[in-house]
């Protein structure tokens, strides 16, 4: 897998910072219990701070019991099909994204991104088709992108002329995603990206540090709303889009390098703070609950470390609470997601990590997002077979689902709105083994211990492997539902003989007397022996299936 700029730069930082937060919140999860659900009644209204996030919310059960959730990472930096981040990178001189683009597009004095945002027709766009695939794979939650990064919302905006309805693919793209998960049972999630913008798009402000057009600023120095005048965005305010001139890159720059380490400086500042002097920070609170009262999202997923733009992130999150509890008859739904979360705010909003996982049962639920390529559309994983595989994806939902949280993929969509053969053939190997297997992921709750074998998962942010999976039969994961112990096989055994050395009668984890061991749809009890250093189970030749499998262990005190 390719690793972008954010990666590389805020991975390492993020790496770095995470590391005495993982240690606290393994300490805590100790001392609480891990695994066993903190239940509070909510208040009667929820007020902008974490005092009252924190003492007042819990995840619903609806995501505790979903597990699984595919999303739509789907915007125009998906039409150039040349990785993430175009609409930043494609300024960036000596990046693939900018050699892309002046070979497709033209100079980016010229051709901006703004341009590619009209270039997004979302014509092949069949979202029934998509939901209705994702469904047979198992997800029970779907995700649409709100806004990414380069500021396009992508729905009927209220307070932010630049959207799909006026550009591009003159749509409301969240709108149709929502009325069709909610006819197919699936809960729906926004995810909103827009308000690091305000940074992120400087280096539309930038210019060539050498070159024959060296010096000349790029499009976003230059356009204005007259300019637009008879032209496709006639009514809109390029300096809306692109958010102004908050740092742009200076002038007398004369190299490459030197441009670099300007850039650079600018994605460090990957933070939550609020630009001062400018109304965006406010008109991005007005974006967000303007997105949520249209569409009565079940979950926000913030691209932020704790939440976003710092008092305006704790208005909206206390807002949605309150909000979800009024659409709800009292019961609060509604689930709020951040990255970087400290220990002590994970009782308040959902901990996600973004492309790793964690390496201890966590004591609040939790997510991890992932995709089977880039998160934006790129040919490159195509022309390289470097798609994830099928069972990468499986085996890292059950060793999430392990550890007490959930896993949102996305597949990467082309900016017609297709995904392609290679794309589809991994949904459908996924689908084929939780229509075998799924029942031990929905509804489970984690047992004592996450699991046994010699792989272990990474942890943090941006800590996944590649797209193959290093998981085999040795390796199984538990979690425990109605009253069973369910043990995840991660591969199928040469032998047909599953061993879990957690389980033999002589380990202290699991002093219970197993009864019956089962797979799911099949009655069938499986041969099983127990010795003091193992459980032993035959698996039948009929169910084998490479992914792995899941058994269903019943007795007295299996559970405890």
């Amino acid at each position: 897998m390719k690793t972008t700029r954010r990666e590389m730069i805020g991975g390492s930082m993020a790496a770095a910072a995470l590391a005495p937060a993982v240690a606290s919140a393994a300490t805590f999860a100790q001392q609480m219990g891990a695994g066993r659900a903190l239940r509070v009644p909510p208040p009667a209204r929820f007020t902008a701070d974490w005092e009252s996030l924190t003492a007042g919310y819990s995840v619903p059960d609806w995501f505790r019991d979903a597990k699984f959730g595919m999303w739509a990472h789907w915007t125009a930096q998906c039409v150039p099909e040349a990785g993430d981040w175009y609409a930043r990178n494609m300024y960036l001189p000596g990046t693939r994204a900018y050699e892309h683009h002046v070979k497709h597009y033209g100079h980016p004095a010229d051709v901006g991104f703004m341009q590619i945002q009209n270039m997004w027709k979302a014509d092949r766009w069949d979202p029934g088709r998509l939901l209705d695939l994702y469904k047979k794979a198992g997800a029970r939650y779907f995700m649409a992108l709100a806004n990414h990064h380069d500021n396009l919302d992508a729905y009927d905006s209220r307070y932010h002329p630049w959207n799909t309805t006026r550009v591009g693919p003159r749509k409301d793209i969240v709108g149709t995603w929502e009325k069709a998960a909610r006819e197919r049972g699936m809960r729906f999630a926004v995810s909103n990206h827009s308000a690091h913008a305000w940074h992120w798009n400087q280096p539309a402000y930038g210019y060539d540090p050498t070159g024959k057009r060296a010096g000349e600023r790029y499009d976003a120095w230059k356009l204005t709303a007259a300019q637009g005048r008879g032209q496709w965005w006639d009514g809109l305010d390029p300096q809306q889009l692109y958010v102004g001139r908050h740092m742009p890159m200076p002038d007398g720059i004369r190299t490459v390098e030197q441009a670099n380490a300007w850039h650079d400086a600018t994605d460090l500042l990957w933070n939550e703070g609020v630009p001062a002097g400018t109304d965006f920070a406010a008109n991005w609170l007005l974006r967000a609950k303007d997105l949520v009262q249209k569409y009565k999202p079940d979950m926000v997923y913030f691209d932020n470390f704790d939440l976003p733009l710092e008092r305006y992130g704790l208005e909206f999150t206390s807002w949605f609470y309150n909000q979800s509890m009024q659409w709800n008859g009292g019961r609060l739904e509604a689930v709020v997601t951040g990255k970087m979360t400290p220990p002590q705010r994970r009782m308040g909003i959902v901990d996600d990590v973004e492309r790793g996982g964690k390496n201890y049962i966590e004591r609040f639920p939790w997510q991890t997002d992932t995709c089977i390529g880039g998160w934006h559309y790129d040919i490159d994983h195509y022309r390289n077979d470097s798609y994830k595989s099928a069972a990468n994806v499986l085996h890292t939902l059950c060793d999430v689902v392990s550890k007490n949280g959930n896993l949102m993929l996305s597949v990467p969509m082309r900016g017609d709105g297709t995904i392609d053969d290679k794309e589809e053939k991994v949904v459908e190997e996924i689908a084929d083994w939780m229509s075998r297997n799924g029942e031990a992921i929905y509804g489970s709750r984690p047992w004592k211990i996450n699991g046994e074998g010699p792989t272990k998962a990474n942890s943090g942010l941006f800590s996944e492997g590649g797209p193959k999976s290093a998981y085999t039969a040795k390796d199984v994961r538990y979690v425990t539902r109605n009253g069973n112990l369910h043990a995840l096989v991660l591969g199928w055994p040469e032998d047909n003989v599953a061993r879990m050395t957690l389980l033999g009668s002589d380990n202290p984890s699991m002093p219970g007397q197993i009864r019956r061991i089962t797979m799911q749809g099949d009655n069938s009890p499986l041969p099983f022996k127990r010795t003091g250093q193992a459980l032993e189970v035959t698996l039948p030749e009929r169910a084998r299936h490479p992914i792995g499998v899941a058994l269903i262990i019943a007795g007295e005190g299996v559970t405890a």
